[in-house]
């Protein structure tokens, strides 16, 4: 059987081995079994570390992972969310576009742009009007409401109103939108969208990585983890709030939390941590994907947080969240999203976000628990990513929708 062609413009693909989110890879993995090749299109450039992943008298680079091809297009490296980053999004949106630079690959069946930032999501509507194959545009940040709620741009600016055109001519001219948050259609629809359009598909978790539940270590200290993105949105400030007031219970002495990742709010953290006299908190530097079930293991619990933003009403869909429910450990889930995988599976406490005092009162909560009490929740948290969030089922609704659009007249 030929193998159908898919390429997957995503500006801040992670190869396997990285540190963050490995979306892609995970889908086109599975997606060979049914019948799809997949090639990522990705910038040279590493978002978590500004790692610059080519040799300076290269363009671009091919790579293969476990039969997934990986195009690195150069891009110029930046710090921060400056100017030097905008730059980095508009030569990868342009550079990906000279035929030179996609020559070696397949000619694509359907091209995907995804809108880790909406200019890649852009060139993937070009790239598959020159091709002649169906474009999906995969929503996976509602740009630009999610700067909006964030307070990183106005409501009425005009980089704003220039965003929400681009964002609208892309639902328009998609054949399909993939999204990843569950009510993001509420988002879509009323911007002109006709809802059978709309295919959903989240986030998920690599299950093969992960041992089989099993019973946390009995330790002296009971160990709190969070591991992931260290930005606004994370609101990690209250958190580390919650365990100055945790220091004051007696009873939650052996009560330790470890802090693993990285972002721009880290030395603010930092910071704040010293000056909060937390002796309780442990900051550790992001790991690569397939070290996080052995991590994972290492926890008593977690911790889900995020700030209150109008954002969240359209659901969240965060890689992390399914890590730890994969690992078949208690949650805290401390976020007001409109869906709650947590509360869905039986899995954890949920608290409202931004009050560092009800979450000091929900960890007290959940470490007072039996521990046979937290293991269930642990057990209840696993059985719910097998059903839910498996890539391989992911996958295979991937393809339903490719074969879908390979199969209708154009």
């Amino acid at each position: 059987m030929k193998m159908k062609q898919v390429w997957i413009l995503n500006h801040y693909a992670q190869e396997p081995g990285g540190a963050g989110g490995t979306r892609h890879y995970s889908l086109a993995k599975h997606l060979l079994v049914h019948g799809w090749k997949t090639s990522v299109i990705a910038a040279s450039v590493e978002l978590n570390t500004g790692h610059q992943r080519l040799a300076n008298n290269e363009r671009l680079r091919i790579t293969d992972f476990d039969g997934v091809t990986f195009l690195w297009v150069r891009t110029p490296q930046y710090e921060g969310n400056s100017g030097g980053r905008m730059k980095n999004m508009l030569v990868y949106a342009f550079r990906v576009l000279m035929p030179s630079v996609t020559r070696d690959l397949d000619k694509p069946d359907v091209i995907v742009g995804s809108s880790v930032h909406p200019f890649a999501a852009w060139s993937g509507a070009i790239l598959a009007r020159r091709f002649g194959v169906p474009f999906v545009f995969e929503v996976r940040d509602l740009w630009p409401q999610t700067l909006v709620d964030m307070g990183r741009l106005r409501a009425d600016g005009l980089v704003t109103k220039v965003l929400r055109m681009l964002e609208k001519w892309l639902y328009q001219r998609a054949d399909r939108i993939v999204v990843l948050l569950p009510k993001a259609a509420d988002y879509i629809v009323p911007l002109g969208v006709t809802a059978d359009k709309i295919v959903w598909v989240p986030n998920g978790v690599e299950l093969a990585g992960y041992p089989e539940p099993s019973q946390p270590l009995v330790r002296d200290a009971f160990t709190l983890m969070y591991f992931g993105a260290h930005g606004q949105a994370n609101g990690l400030d209250c958190l580390l709030k919650a365990m100055a007031e945790l220091k004051k219970i007696p009873a939650m002495a052996h009560v330790r939390l470890r802090l693993i990742g990285g972002g721009p709010l880290k030395p603010y953290l930092l910071d704040l941590a010293r000056d909060l006299g937390l002796d309780n908190v442990e900051f550790g530097a992001p790991v690569p994907k397939q070290e996080i079930p052995a991590l994972a293991a290492e926890a008593d619990g977690f911790v889900f947080n995020l700030i209150d933003a109008p954002v969240f009403k359209f659901g969240i869909s965060s890689n992390k969240l399914f890590d730890f429910l994969a690992a078949a450990r208690p949650i805290i889930f401390c976020c007001d999203a409109s869906n709650n995988p947590v509360e869905d599976a039986g899995a954890g406490i949920t608290v409202h976000p931004g009050d560092s005092v009800a979450l000091a009162k929900a960890i007290a909560t959940l470490v007072a628990l039996p521990a046979d009490q937290r293991a269930a929740m642990g057990r209840a948290g696993r059985a719910y990513v097998e059903k839910n969030h498996d890539f391989r089922i992911l996958a295979e609704k991937f393809s339903v929708m490719l074969n879908e659009l390979v199969a209708e007249p154009r």
